[in-house]
């Protein structure tokens, strides 16, 4: 099997420094960033490995897994993903994916993902996890961006009151 990887992810800065890495190790590289463009790219480069982040805009990453697998039957599929959870975790192993990291992750981590190593080594999960304080806050400051500032409707859009809301806002600076 030929060693062509197809990477779906919507943060072009990460694509750009994945593509260079699987190029070193002797990858073709082929990226996209949403899952109808992934979908139809699948379909014509046919990869040996997809690599699939679940947080794009338009459709989710567990949507588009069944439909990359169907047009390369052949890949392998690792999720890999900023906003990790046990149930999306099984859900992507229910759907056919291989393996489900998050990010940050090396090259080499995703290859042992892949089963790509030598030793066919194991992921290892790290000794500090992010917690669930900091998942929340991540989600929050996302559906803030999202809502291009509007407390109002991101309050409506996570299901919380907007008091709520704006005292966790208040506890921490919000990024842009």
């Amino acid at each position: 099997m030929s060693n062509k990887i197809l990477l779906v992810d919507d943060d072009p800065t990460f694509t750009a420094v994945m593509t260079r890495g699987f190029e070193r190790r002797g990858f073709q590289v082929h990226s996209c960033s949403n899952g109808a463009e992934a979908k139809r790219e699948a379909e014509t480069f046919q990869p040996s490995h997809i690599l699939l982040d679940l947080n794009m805009p338009e459709v989710s990453g567990l949507v588009v897994l069944p439909e990359l697998l169907a047009a390369a039957a052949s890949a392998k599929l690792v999720v890999l993903t900023g906003y990790s959870s046990i149930a999306t975790a099984v859900e992507a192993t229910k759907l056919g994916a291989k393996n489900y990291l998050c990010k940050p992750a090396t090259i080499d981590e995703i290859l042992a993902a892949f089963g790509e190593t030598q030793a066919q080594a194991e992921v290892t999960v790290p000794s500090d996890p992010i917690s669930v304080d900091r998942l929340e806050w991540e989600h929050i400051q996302r559906v803030l961006n999202d809502n291009d500032g509007n407390v109002s409707a991101t309050a409506r859009a996570l299901g919380m009151h907007r008091r709520t809301l704006q005292r966790k806002l208040q506890k921490r600076p919000v990024r842009r």
